[in-house]
């Protein structure tokens, strides 16, 4: 039975399917191609994943490989307290971070030369959230409108930015992105809350 224990609730045990876990324990068996399929499964997720915490092609495929790697040779330590699908994202989570590190020298000068939220904002230009598209997905669908949401999401802290990310463009659950990133519910929705205010006052000023 196909079963993985989600969390313990006080006395309680929430068990949660888990489609993958035939795979996962074949490829624990030494089958490559049950590995194989786990990797066309969650390829695209994952590189979109990367790609929308570093904004680089080329780095974004580096985590994909790497975290996938990874997660092979430490398919001996998943213990199915998550989702396999939430174990694998969580390590290319912390691979985007790694890299995110690596390009801090360059990217925050890039990024500390830029306006930052609000910090410029004169009391005469005051912020209308009610005129911000409230669904970014649809935002980030538009070519254009993802470009200027792309933008917008790099000025974001990346503990914010990939809270953003997996809540309201990937459509993970509260449960979900706190199992992905090891959180708290209440530190993803209040790191959420920050990201969208943050974005809609970035946003708003392209559509006024």
């Amino acid at each position: 039975m196909s079963l993985t224990i989600a969390e313990n609730l006080g006395k309680h045990t929430v068990a949660v399917f888990d489609a993958d876990l035939p795979l996962v324990n074949a490829s624990r068996n030494g089958d490559a191609s049950a590995f194989e399929e786990l990797v066309k499964k969650y390829d695209a997720k994952l590189y979109r994943v990367a790609q929308g915490m570093i904004h680089n092609h080329e780095d974004a495929e580096e985590v994909v490989q790497t975290a996938f790697l990874k997660a092979y040779l430490n398919l001996h330590r998943f213990q199915g307290n998550a989702k396999f699908s939430t174990w694998l994202i969580r390590i290319a989570m912390n691979e985007s971070f790694m890299k995110l590190r690596k390009q801090r020298s360059n990217r925050e000068q890039s990024l500390d030369a830029q306006i930052r939220f609000g910090a410029e904002a004169s009391n005469h230009d005051q912020i209308d959230l009610t005129h911000w598209a409230g669904n970014p997905e649809s935002l980030y669908g538009a070519t254009e409108l993802r470009q200027i949401l792309e933008s917008c999401l790099q000025r974001l802290q990346p503990k914010l930015r990939v809270v953003f990310f997996l809540r309201d463009i990937e459509g993970h659950s509260i449960t979900e992105t706190s199992g992905i990133l090891n959180l708290t519910a209440t530190a993803v929705k209040t790191r959420l809350s920050r990201a969208r205010l943050l974005l809609r006052e970035e946003l708003t000023r392209y559509f006024k």
